[in-house]
């Protein structure tokens, strides 16, 4: 089945005119008559009954006509939009994070992406380190902003933005909050430890712990940062989380006593494969950005926030 086929059929049953509908078609109506004859060999019966100025649906015509209008419109939709894409009227974007990558650090490069390319679509996944390499990886999407992870694929291009430290999170109001200074590892075990299920350091943190028999004896596993968040400001628990994946929960962040633990996180792409000039764009404007601004200035509002709701 050719497309020209399935519109000269929607012609000719827009028109019942064989005449009237080559015409509409801008072809000679013996190529009209002759491309229909083949779509109705090809459908195993007669579309139309022919009559000298009034051609009407046979009832193979009726059943088929809702079905190839769709399937045409379909076409005509796809041509349009690769058209556009080719253009560079709509730019889609895929791009997936890590779960434990807070999205606000993105915002300001992605509205200057939006300004750069005004019919830009996006489209963000979330996932596990491993989870998000996966997609890089099948094609899903073409850039990934995640901690380390255990792929070994040799066409996984990495570029480290930012390293930052670990902090105890808790509620605005909790006890530990008025701690002035660093927080004794001593006074962890007597909370509740909100275990986040994807940190990526979560062996050595519990190791650090437990080497100054500091590890709370009771805890809730959190799969989230908007639940540990949640959580977190209703009491239920402290946490320890990298301190940029925390920003703009209205909850305090307490250094804690000899903890050294650090956490790098990477923008990712895949190697000698060709990427969309905004997913270029975007790679250039992260691996270009001074991330101690960024995350100072999202302090800063979170700060505001808390003091705001207190």
């Amino acid at each position: 089945m050719e497309m020209h086929q399935v519109r000269y059929f929607l012609a000719v049953a827009r028109e019942l005119n064989f005449t009237r509908a080559a015409e509409s078609c801008n072809v000679a109506q013996p190529s009209l008559t002759r491309a229909i004859k083949q779509l109705e060999d090809e459908l195993g019966g007669e579309l139309f009954r022919r009559e000298r100025n009034l051609s009407h649906l046979t009832e193979l015509g009726h059943r088929m006509l809702p079905m190839l209008q769709q399937c045409y419109d379909s076409a005509s939709t796809a041509k349009s939009l690769a058209q556009s894409i080719k253009s560079g009227a709509i730019a889609p974007l895929a791009i997936a994070l890590s779960v434990t990558v807070n999205i606000m650090l993105l915002i300001s490069f992605l509205s200057e992406l939006v300004r750069a390319f005004p019919g830009i679509e996006l489209r963000f996944y979330r996932g596990t380190n491993n989870e998000v390499a996966e997609l890089l990886k099948k094609g899903e999407v073409e850039v990934a902003l995640a901690g380390p992870h255990d792929e070994t694929w040799e066409r996984l291009d990495s570029w480290p933005l930012f390293t930052e430290p670990y902090r105890l999170v808790v509620a605005s109001d909790h006890r530990l909050a008025s701690i002035a200074g660093a927080v004794p590892p001593s006074e962890l075990t007597k909370e509740r430890l909100l275990c986040r299920s994807n940190c990526e350091n979560s062996k050595e943190l519990m190791q650090f712990l437990d080497e100054r028999s500091a590890r709370p004896k009771k805890k809730h596993d959190v799969w989230t940062e908007q639940d540990l968040a949640a959580l977190l400001e209703s009491n239920f628990g402290i946490g320890i989380a990298p301190k940029s994946s925390v920003l703009g929960m209205k909850a305090k962040q307490l250094d804690i006593d000899g903890l050294t633990i650090e956490r790098t996180v990477y923008v990712y792409a895949v190697a000698g494969r060709q990427r969309s000039t905004a997913a270029s764009t975007l790679i250039k404007m992260l691996r270009a950005a001074d991330w101690r601004v960024i995350e100072e200035q999202l302090l800063r509002t979170n700060s505001s926030t808390v003091q705001a709701v207190t």
